[in-house]
């Protein structure tokens, strides 16, 4: 027979453990406000720009295209997919899947979800059921000091009807059953504060978590970008190389033959191994780019994430999105985790000015008690008793006080970090549309370079075969323009990584994509 069986059997519990529930259930009413501050979403910032010159106008046209901003417009949760690229959106795809760094924030997200499920148990009674087996054996000579009178009717007696010296002792078994229940009234909100603090806790873990797939979609991209530049780059340095050996090699014929000078020919070999010096680092780079990308998607080293990227398969939008100030702070995952950990200190003085006020609790046991198991909750058996406790700290040697002044001062901690934090995310986005202009200047200047290059490449190419100029003076030609295309490309993944950057800055969009936690 199970325990919860026995008190389903005795009807007598039932009145009395109803009476321990309502008396429980008055004292959570006792239950007052939280003590402490309450916490207030801080004011938006009240610049109107990023610069103190306005908002920013259309940059100059550069490779074609001019790009320009929509003043508070919305950003796409896939704003990667601007660029047009397969590639790129497959890559991401499998990045948000498989990169462990998103499994461990994620994660860390849960956790921080259960702790605020927790602590909010501590809002109602808890119960447990007890039960205890002892054999003892009584000395006899301690006389009546016995279990005495069952509910059967038996007696329980050490003497055995003999008198001294024939004392002798007795063996027998106590069994103990107990419903026990206690509640802790939140009578200074200081269950709640803590609840309050854990939930905006978990809160910085939602946007730490935005933030982590901010970054990592961030990463690849520019990793992306790089690659392809880097494999032009690659490329056109390779082409300079066997221009200058081919150059080399025609300088050496003509110092065979009188027309040139053993300076020509050394002035020629310093010119190729320069150019042979400018491949390794950019062969490790590229290839350091694409273990990068492998870690980025998550996979090891030895498997293949795609061909390589190239320049021309991703496209430069002509609009940008340009959130004001006031939406930043909304929008931006490192904003929302400073303004949740200031919620959290808010909170945590809450409560430690709590835990130096009067704390009260109220406990409730009901059992039986018999030699034989069926017999505890028969005529005397039964027992119970209702407890009301309250504890007003009197004198610690000043660490609750100590703890509270903690809690005020991480309070104004917290604070100035927010608004550092938003500083900083002002600058951040003022930074990338400074980078925007600037590097529109150096594409467009670098397209001038790399079109007057061309041209002279292809003139001094007709001139040659006309027989007006050598082949030397060609194959110089040829490697002005291959370094003007080297310093185009990197101009132009430049401009991309800016673009790219700007939607990073203005947090992403993650707002747009579905929410898929939710809080307990």
């Amino acid at each position: 027979m199970t325990a919860s069986r026995l008190f389903a059997r005795h009807p007598r519990l039932h009145p009395r453990f109803l009476r321990l529930t309502l008396g429980i259930s008055l004292a959570g009413m006792l239950t007052g406000c939280a003590v402490g501050p309450d916490f207030k979403t801080p004011s938006a910032p009240a610049s109107s720009a990023y610069t103190e010159h306005g908002q920013p106008g259309r940059t100059v046209a550069a490779d074609g295209i001019a790009q320009h901003y929509a003043i508070g417009r919305n950003i796409p949760a896939d704003w990667w997919t601007v660029f047009h690229s397969s590639h790129l959106n497959q890559l991401i795809q499998q990045a948000l899947t498989a990169n462990p760094g998103i499994a461990a924030a994620d994660a860390a997200l849960r956790q921080a979800q259960e702790y605020v499920a927790a602590q909010k148990g501590y809002f109602y009674p808890t119960a447990s059921i007890g039960y205890s087996l002892t054999r003892q054996q009584l000395a006899g000579n301690m006389g009546g000091n016995s279990p005495g009178l069952q509910g059967n009717g038996s007696v329980v007696s050490v003497t055995n009807n003999a008198s001294p010296p024939y004392v002798k002792p007795i063996i027998y078994n106590w069994h103990t059953a107990n419903l026990s229940v206690g509640y802790t009234p939140d009578v200074f909100g200081a269950n709640s504060r803590q609840v309050e603090s854990l939930q905006a806790q978990a809160d910085a873990q939602q946007f730490q978590l935005e933030a982590a797939r901010i970054t990592l979609v961030s990463n690849l991209v520019a990793a992306a970008l790089q690659e392809a530049a880097l494999v032009e780059q690659v490329k056109a340095a390779r082409q300079v190389v066997s221009d200058n050996r081919q150059a080399l090699d025609i300088v050496k014929k003509q110092f065979a033959t009188g027309y040139a000078m053993r300076m020509d020919v050394a002035a020629q070999e310093s010119a190729l191994a320069a150019a042979e010096a400018v491949l390794p680092p950019l062969d490790k780079q590229l290839e350091q780019t694409r273990d990068l990308i492998r870690v980025l998607v998550g996979k090891p080293q030895d498997q293949s994430v795609g061909p390589d990227f190239s320049m021309a398969e991703f496209s430069l939008p002509e609009t940008l999105p340009l959130s004001l100030p006031a939406d930043l702070v909304r929008q931006r995952p490192d904003v929302r985790v400073a303004e949740a950990q200031l919620h959290a200190a808010s909170a945590n003085v809450g409560v430690a000015i709590a835990a130096r006020l009067p704390q009260f609790s109220i406990n409730g046991i009901y059992g039986g008690e018999a030699t034989e198991f069926g017999q505890m909750f028969q005529t005397g058996g039964p027992f119970w008793m209702l407890l009301g406790n309250v504890t007003q700290p009197v004198f610690d040697g000043g660490t609750l006080l100590h703890r509270k002044r903690a809690a005020d001062q991480a309070l104004v901690q917290a604070a100035a970090q927010y608004r550092a934090t938003v500083l900083t995310a002002l600058q951040n986005v003022a930074d990338t549309l400074h980078a925007i202009r600037a590097d529109a200047d150096g594409l467009a200047a670098a397209d001038r370079a790399e079109q007057a290059a061309r041209v002279t490449r292809d003139l001094t190419r007709k001139q040659q075969e006309s027989g007006y100029v050598s082949a030397l003076v060609w194959l110089q030609a040829e490697q002005a323009w291959q370094q003007a295309r080297m310093a185009q490309v990197q101009a132009q993944s430049q401009r991309l990584g800016d673009t790219a950057a700007l939607y990073e800055a203005l947090g992403g969009g993650w707002w747009q994509r579905p929410a898929v936690h939710k809080h307990p």
